[in-house]
């Protein structure tokens, strides 16, 4: 193998004549990115919008420092998880108090899947895919450990399976509808067709969806729905998760985690719990107010650029990021792992590598950031409001060079960080 060849130009636009012609172009300006550095991590923690730090200090000088207690009132802070929620919700093709920002997306799936077990009585079999990420298995598995009634988790190993394990001992489907480390999307109106057709629901993990790109989940009929904000979301590390429930099952809803906050009348202290009759049943405790204050730039920078615009930069980005890759890198040891039709990915593209985690180091150091999964698989994540054409470009070239000069053959590339 001569891994010194040079590659052959593509005969596609140039990255400037694409820069300069991009709709979305201004809106990186609206982010803090550090000099030097190409981020493809967006699918793993989305960069800071230079809204989010004037909103923190607000809320921590103003409402929680002046105003003290006044802020649950005054601020609007016991009403920050539905209000954020329904602007969240517009995003994802959901209604209006059908979503509601809270607590972590294990904490949601543990809720909703209870509540859906629940709904269908008589049927103990909750499917997923064992290509899932794994913390929405944990959950499956350590909920029907708990019922102890016969309650089991049943994965599949392709899309093609689910028509194959569907039947009526089936309570409900989770599947994540782009795969974390693939980037393979789920059609996501096919599937839940054919899982109200044995007559189980729908759940959704939008993780690597959600800001990335478009999902309607009332034209798919969706029966729920969980996400993170600190992916394609923007909101910042750790920032609350979300769950949505359509608004036809939010009566019939009944999710094990009964905390004040989902109560119908939290005020009046009631020793005996009676859910609310919306989308806060979901809620559980107290809700943290200064990181989910910080989500909303980043949802405003969304519903500003549009998410046909944002889904139509994305595949562009993806595309090209595909074609320079194969071009600049043939020979040297990588196979793509993510679907080639861009109707079938969602906004990352991953590699297979033999030394991938050294790879990616090597890159990392370099500037380009993007990150690793077992097996072997470098992922780069393209959030199309910050990342432009030449990024693609120089992340390529930097590829090429590090695999052609077997540049990631280092100690300090291959041992193992705790955080991979």
């Amino acid at each position: 193998m001569n891994t010194d060849s040079a590659f052959t130009p593509s005969p596609s636009p140039s990255t400037e004549t694409l820069d300069a012609a991009d709709p979305l172009r201004q809106f990186r300006d609206a982010f803090i990115l550090p000099p030097g550095v190409i981020y493809l991590d967006g699918n793993s923690l989305g960069a800071r919008p230079r809204g989010a730090l004037e909103i923190a200090q607000r809320v921590i000088e103003q409402e929680w420092g002046h105003d003290l207690i006044r802020s649950w009132n005054t601020a609007g802070w016991f009403d920050l998880p539905s209000r954020l929620g329904n602007k969240l919700a517009r995003l994802i093709g959901a209604g209006d108090d059908e979503v509601v920002i809270t607590d972590t997306i294990s904490i949601n799936l543990f809720k909703v899947l209870a509540g859906a077990l629940k709904m269908r009585p008589g049927r103990q079999v909750i499917v997923s895919e064992r290509e899932n990420f794994p913390t929405d298995l944990y959950m499956a598995q350590g909920l029907a450990q708990l019922l102890e009634q016969g309650h089991r988790l049943v994965l599949i190993d392709s899309h093609d399976e689910l028509t194959h394990v569907l039947d009526k001992q089936v309570a409900v489907v989770m599947l994540t509808h782009v795969n974390y480390r693939t980037g393979a999307m789920w059609d996501m109106a096919s599937a839940t067709a054919k899982v109200h057709d044995c007559g189980a629901l729908m759940l959704w993990d939008l993780a690597h969806s959600a800001g990335a790109v478009e999902v309607d989940l009332h034209a798919a009929e969706a029966d729920f729905a969980v996400g993170c904000t600190y992916k394609y979301l923007n909101g910042g590390p750790g920032s609350p998760a979300f769950v949505y429930v359509n608004s036809r099952w939010i009566g019939e809803l009944q999710q094990p985690l009964n905390g004040w906050w989902g109560h119908a009348a939290p005020f009046v202290f009631d020793p005996e719990y009676r859910p609310a009759a919306d989308i806060r049943r979901t809620l559980c405790g107290t809700q943290g107010i200064v990181s989910m204050a910080m989500i909303e730039p980043g949802l405003d920078l969304m519903h500003e650029a549009t998410m046909t615009a944002l889904r139509k930069k994305s595949v562009a980005l993806t595309s090209r990021f595909i074609e320079q890759v194969e071009a600049r890198c043939a020979g040297l040891g990588l196979s793509l792992a993510t679907p080639r039709e861009p109707a079938l990915r969602g906004s990352q593209v991953s590699f297979v590598h033999e030394h991938g985690y050294a790879v990616m180091q090597a890159l990392i150091a370099r500037g380009v950031i993007g990150d690793y999964r077992e097996p072997g698989i470098l992922r780069f994540g393209f959030a199309p409001l910050y990342v432009r054409f030449q990024d693609v470009d120089a992340a390529a070239e930097a590829l090429r060079e590090i695999l052609a000069g077997k540049l990631w053959d280092r100690p300090k590339f291959t041992t193992l960080n705790a955080v991979t």
